[in-house]
């Protein structure tokens, strides 16, 4: 028979354990709080499990989880493992995802896209809920309405969800299969093409640089070294001294500013040398330091945007100057006819099968000097439109 009344959980304050049988307890803290235990065998070992408080948890209820929690105990599964699955809510499990995951990405552009997603699209509808009521019309529910309006972002949101249910599934908080694995055959198959950044045509680059080096902003010489490296606009704008040796004539990028994550040799020409020594006693720091400053007056990089009020001033359009690099690979092909590889180690692509890559050490470096070198004198309009380069 059952030892514990409502009334007499209500009366009892003298600390100590008060059982009511079956290995549920009362449990009355020197404080004068008051919570259930249940104290079980699992998987071989003695286990004492809360079971709420009893301010929140009425007495019958806390039989009927003591009887479930025994349930699974003898069945050989872990109670405390469904006790997870009943607290933790889609949002927390997220988020605690992202954290995790944040310190691997190499940069914060990255890490606030992949939680306002989440934010904008998914925790408005399921966010609060039990992680483990959340099932694959849930999923559905989300990338639906923009599986075909806005098909990058739902794909990069599917991927982030999997993400999430894998990480639940593995940590014992997720009881079922991934929902996310569910929803293929009910979304519509979405044919895109892909959609390449404008670049300006290799032809009217000498006139756009002649263009370029009359204008004595710092943002001019910071676009104008981008395009004599071939480099990205994050790699140009976020240079520091520190990375640069003058004497050799070489620019290491290191690999957490480069999109593969490995570190990139650039070696520098002329014309980018040139670009250099006009902006050396700008900052002891940052090669392409921004006009304004930081919260603690600080100096810092150039913005993103900055690229985008140069070409105004200018009068350009119709190309972006991620397209720059574009640029420089037509010219690779279609001007100088470079071996595919070099002009791709200049650009910091991989090229060939993990087999190949595997056996392909070099970085092509002198090879990447002399192309450099012939791009810069194009670029300044000291040769042709046509040049020819020996092959190896």
């Amino acid at each position: 028979m059952p030892k514990l009344t409502v009334k007499k959980v209500e009366s009892l304050r003298k600390p100590g354990f008060y059982g009511d049988g079956e290995g549920l307890y009362l449990k009355v803290a020197s404080a004068g709080s008051k919570s259930w235990i249940l104290r079980t065998v699992v998987q071989g070992r003695r286990r004492d499990l809360g079971l709420g408080s009893a301010f929140l948890v009425p007495l019958a209820d806390a039989r009927t989880k003591a009887r479930e929690f025994r349930r699974i105990a003898r069945e050989g599964g872990d109670p405390d493992t469904i006790r997870k699955q009943e607290t933790l809510r889609f949002e927390d499990a997220a988020r605690r995802v992202h954290s995790s995951l944040s310190e691997t990405w190499c940069n914060d552009k990255h890490s606030r896209a992949w939680l306002s997603s989440l934010e904008r699209y998914v925790f408005p509808r399921f966010g609060k809920r039990q992680l483990h009521t959340i099932g694959t019309a849930d999923i559905l529910s989300v990338l639906a309405p923009i599986w075909t309006e806005k098909h990058e972002t739902a794909k990069r949101l599917k991927q982030r969800l999997s993400t999430i249910f894998d990480w639940a599934k593995g940590a014992g908080h997720y009881p079922h299969e991934n929902p996310v694995n569910g929803v293929k055959k009910a979304l519509p198959t979405v044919k895109q093409r892909p959609q390449h950044m404008a670049a300006m045509d290799w032809r009217d680059l000498p006139g756009f640089m002649e263009d370029l080096s009359r204008r004595e902003s710092i943002s001019a010489r910071t676009l104008e070294f981008l395009i004599l490296t071939a480099s990205r606009s994050g790699e140009a704008r976020g240079a520091r001294w520190e990375e640069f040796d003058l004497d050799a004539r070489e620019w290491v990028v290191p690999g957490e500013r480069m999109k593969r994550g490995l570190p990139h040799r650039v070696p520098l020409s002329d014309s980018a040398m040139a670009v250099l020594r006009r902006v050396r006693q700008m900052d002891p720091v940052w090669v392409f330091p921004s006009s304004s400053r930081g919260a603690q007056g600080e100096t810092r990089p150039q913005s993103v945007m900055v690229f985008k009020s140069l070409l105004k001033r200018m009068g350009r359009e119709g190309f972006t100057v991620h397209g720059f690099r574009s640029t420089f690979r037509d010219w690779c092909s279609e001007s100088v006819r470079a071996e595919r590889e070099v002009a791709e180690a200049a650009l910091s692509h991989a090229t060939g099968n993990e087999v190949e890559r595997a056996y392909a050490r070099s970085d092509l470096f002198e090879r990447r000097r002399s192309l450099m070198g012939l791009w810069a004198q194009y670029s300044s309009g000291l040769v042709g439109s046509v040049v020819h380069i020996a092959r190896a």
